[in-house]
């Protein structure tokens, strides 16, 4: 699955991104930023920085945060961030522990993901990416999924408020995208489009098929569950049954995506079975679409992943070379330099040697009338909420 044609300025590229990123940090926990650090000098050590223009993230001001959340919501994650023993608002849980300088960590990450967008929409970039943001979870007043502020919404408000008319937001993250769909629930400018492991099987247990949006936005929430175990070739057989037909017949002004990586077959929290090659064959098949049905605006933001060695770090490097327009071969070796910065940092866990697992993703066509797990799932997203789009969900050309 190849980029489409064009570098330059067709694939032209802001990274937002800052050392103050690395302060979002819930201590011991599954969303640790050393995953970023990782990512950002694996692309360093590549050469993949060099084609990007790196900008520096300012945080989201209240007024801007007061367009995702409520007042009380933003005192309360003030008030966390000030004291250990703070609990309420989801804040102070498992998930989302309280940490000192919570806001400030927050509101950079959703200032850097507004950022993005209007380096988007107002140029010079025509794609855009924050991979520290894609905190696709929060809702208006709590916390949940380790997500304290919803950096997509507000990068979605941001743009519907600097013109945008329509907007198809796809969320490839192992979870269900369930802040985000509420967020535009009844919005028929928002396409929200979310690929995740089935709702029955893990968290936040939301993603039905059935959950199409309302009133004059029925049909622009659309929700396609996998099974358990689903590899390579089955999930981009789903993607491709699903996503450009929703997001083409939608006409967006601009792709946002949430690129999630908790995918991986080695993720501790999920039961997904995607490669890096898989994972890679993504991104190139997002941004296909951003150049055929969104004039090649394309916002790319990050999310889950939490193989913090053999995962994030290469399945977003690759993630950063794609929006230029130069993917990464993946037969190409890991710098021994990034290794050996790991082992100077006491890592004795096994490195990977190259930027791929030596997969070559083959997914076959869907066609209706299949009796797998995976075929009744497509079908059952086609058959609600394609007849919704004007699509016939038993045409495969659909």
């Amino acid at each position: 699955m190849s980029s489409p044609p064009g570098t330059g300025s067709d694939c032209r590229t802001t990274l937002v991104w800052g050392e103050g990123y690395l302060g979002y940090d819930f201590g011991e926990h599954p969303m640790t930023p050393v995953r970023l650090d990782l990512t950002i000098s694996l692309a360093r050590d590549l050469g993949v920085l060099d084609r990007l223009e790196v900008l520096a993230p300012v945080p989201a001001a209240e007024s801007e945060l007061l367009t995702v959340h409520g007042a009380g919501y933003l005192a309360a994650v003030r008030a966390a961030g000030a004291d250990p023993g703070f609990s309420g608002y989801g804040l102070g849980s498992a998930d989302n522990p309280v940490f000192e300088g919570m806001y400030d960590a927050a509101a950079l990450i959703a200032g850097g993901s507004r950022q993005a967008a209007l380096q988007v929409w107002n140029g010079p970039a025509r794609h855009a990416v924050n991979i520290a943001g894609g905190l696709h979870h929060a809702m208006p007043d709590s916390a949940a999924g380790f997500c304290v502020f919803n950096d997509v919404v507000l990068a979605i408000r941001t743009l519907l408020a600097a013109g945008a008319r329509r907007v198809a937001y796809v969320d490839i993250d192992v979870h269900h995208g369930d802040g985000v769909q509420a967020a535009f629930y009844d919005d028929p400018r928002v396409l929200t489009i979310s690929l995740h492991q089935d709702p029955r099987t893990l968290y936040p247990g939301t993603g039905f098929a059935t959950e199409l949006g309302s009133g004059a936005a029925e049909g622009t929430s659309i929700n396609l569950a996998l099974p358990p175990g689903t590899r390579d070739d089955g999930w981009l057989r789903a993607f491709t049954a699903v996503v450009p037909g929703a997001v083409t017949a939608f006409g967006p002004d601009v792709l946002v995506t949430q690129c999630g990586c908790d995918t991986h077959h080695e993720d501790p929290l999920a039961d997904l079975a995607l490669t890096v090659d898989g994972q890679r064959a993504a991104y190139a098949a997002l941004h296909r679409l951003a150049h055929q049905a969104a004039g090649g605006r394309w916002l790319a933001l990050g999310g889950g992943g939490y193989g913090v060695l053999r995962c994030v770090p290469r399945t977003w490097t690759h993630l950063l070379a794609e929006l230029t327009g130069r993917p990464i071969d993946p037969q190409t070796g890991v710098p021994a330099s990034w290794s050996d910065a790991l082992r100077l940092r006491g890592v004795q866990a096994a490195l990977p040697e190259r930027m791929g697992e030596g997969r070559e993703p083959a997914p076959e066509a869907w066609t209706p009338g299949g009796e797998s797990w995976l075929d009744r799932s497509i079908w059952a997203t086609r058959n609600a909420c394609y007849p919704l789009l004007g699509l016939d969900p038993a045409d495969p050309r659909d």
